[in-house]
């Protein structure tokens, strides 16, 4: 685990965006294609966990980003060349766009700033969809990731941050996979080798001192109006003949 002063350091709120990974109704929520990780995602607290770190987001100033994986209702552009592809074909619920499925699941709130990316294809929310453009465009240097599910989307989306630059946060209690036991195993003996691990309290500890910041002292000279110089100036005659160089004005 890092100390606070180096998680605050990674957490900058002009730097970092938090993304959440496959939080939508059809994957978290109560009539979910997959009950078995929706109800994991639940009982766990993750989502819950995800819900506050995008509040504090809000508050913070961070940009938030939410991944939503869909389908065409007649699949043109889906993925059909690994099991896992096959499988989601024939669930009862599907990701159709457009649909209740594929809006963000409560109690995550969606705010006007915030950005929704949906993709077609794949197993990331970063390969092969605009959201590497849409972080470099914001100056993101920090992606915190958090959501569902600890098995396939979330190690993918660490793996394509980090291969793209990235530096990432994984909020421990907040990804959820199944079995229980296998969230815990992935995040020691693999996302913690490449990405920054630390709890969602600590992660929520760095916005919430990053949103307490004083802001910064405007620069010396600037003015901030037209009426008042921005320091006074000496008493005292002016000089009226060349200075040479090296030479002061000492205020009368």
């Amino acid at each position: 685990m890092p100390s606070s002063e180096e998680l605050s350091d990674l957490l900058d709120p002009a730097s970092t965006v938090l993304i959440t990974v496959e939080c939508q109704r059809g994957v978290v929520g109560p009539d979910a294609a997959l009950p078995q990780l929706a109800l994991e995602a639940r009982e766990s607290g993750a989502l819950a966990q995800v819900a506050r770190l995008v509040a504090a987001a809000h508050r913070s100033g961070i940009q938030v980003l939410h991944a939503v994986a869909e389908r065409r209702p007649d699949g043109r552009g889906a993925n059909r060349n690994a099991r896992l592809f096959r499988a989601a074909e024939r669930l009862p619920v599907q990701q159709l766009t457009g649909s209740a499925a594929v809006r963000v699941a409560p109690p995550i709130e969606v705010a006007d700033e915030d950005l929704v990316v949906t993709r077609l294809h794949g197993l990331s929310p970063i390969q092969g969809t605009e959201v590497d453009a849409l972080l470099r465009n914001l100056g993101c240097r920090t992606l915190v990731v958090a959501g569902v599910s600890a098995n396939v989307a979330i190690p993918n989306t660490v793996f394509d941050a980090v291969n793209r630059g990235y530096t990432a946060v994984v909020p421990t209690d907040a990804i959820a996979g199944v079995p229980a036991d296998y969230t815990p195993a992935m995040i020691r003996h693999t996302l913690a080798l490449v990405a920054t691990v630390a709890t969602t309290d600590e992660v929520l500890a760095c916005f919430q001192r990053s949103s307490l910041q004083p802001s910064s002292p405007e620069p010396s000279g600037v003015q901030r109006s037209g009426l008042e110089p921005s320091s006074p100036e000496p008493s005292g005659p002016r000089p009226t003949s060349p200075q040479r160089p090296g030479e002061g004005v000492r205020p009368a």
